[in-house]
């Protein structure tokens, strides 16, 4: 998009010097669109006038036009980042909140997962494994984990006006520094719809993902399968 912008802004430049106006007067004879215009150098001072106050008239429109579709451009820049700051601040938020649902979990519980059917050998088709990781557990969580949305905040990186966000409101009940957040309900039921999308069209990437440790789950999953955060931020959440 700011590529767009920069080309509109160049194009424009180069209609206002070399196309913009036909009058009289100016030294731009040499352009295509001043064809004429040494012939039109003998009108009557009145004509003259009246042919400035034409052009004026005609350039203070296309710079007007210019400007609004500039602004619209830019309008759209900055609604199609901020999209995607909440999409990947809701992947990287999703994964933070299922990475601590699932340590909450005795790691030495065990489930038995398979087919109890009877193989034409005598055996049973079962394994055991943790139940923290196990599908019908990651399922279970899947289904309340965009709840925790509304216990994040956001974050403006000054630098580049870029969103992250991070947790405002702690697990344990401690007091929280609150200072480079802000808590907004609009913000969060963003947050919470895109969790909720994400949740639902990535539940299998999700599963695969958490039904073994695995390291950088939020770059894995965020960047680099989904495309989530393409923009490659690394934005920390707070594990408290």
């Amino acid at each position: 998009m700011e590529e767009k912008v920069g080309t509109v802004v160049q194009q424009i430049g180069i209609v206002r010097d070399h196309c913009l106006i036909p009058c009289p007067d100016r030294k731009l004879y040499n352009s295509p669109c001043h064809a004429g215009a040494q012939s039109r150098a003998r009108l009557f001072p009145f004509q003259r006038n009246s042919v400035r106050r034409r052009c004026k008239m005609r350039e203070a429109a296309i710079l007007l036009a210019s400007s609004v579709f500039l602004c619209l451009l830019l309008g759209l820049s900055q609604a199609a980042r901020q999209g995607q700051d909440i999409r990947c601040g809701a992947c990287r938020a999703l994964v933070d909140e299922m990475e601590w649902a699932i340590s909450q979990v005795d790691p030495k519980k065990m489930i038995q997962t398979g087919s109890f059917r009877i193989n034409p050998d005598g055996s049973q088709s079962i394994r055991e494994v943790p139940l923290a990781r196990s599908e019908g557990n990651l399922l279970e969580l899947m289904e309340n984990v965009c709840e925790r949305m509304e216990d994040y905040g956001e974050h403006t990186d000054s630098s580049t006006n870029r969103k992250s966000y991070i947790r405002i409101k702690s697990r344990s009940g401690e007091p929280m520094d609150l200072s480079e957040a802000s808590l907004d309900s609009r913000v969060s039921s963003s947050l919470k719809f895109a969790c909720e999308t994400i949740a639902e069209q990535n539940e299998d990437e999700i599963i695969e993902f958490f039904a073994h440790e695995t390291e950088n789950v939020k770059d894995k999953l965020c960047s680099k399968r989904t495309d989530l955060c393409d923009h490659a931020l690394k934005m920390a959440h707070d594990e408290l």
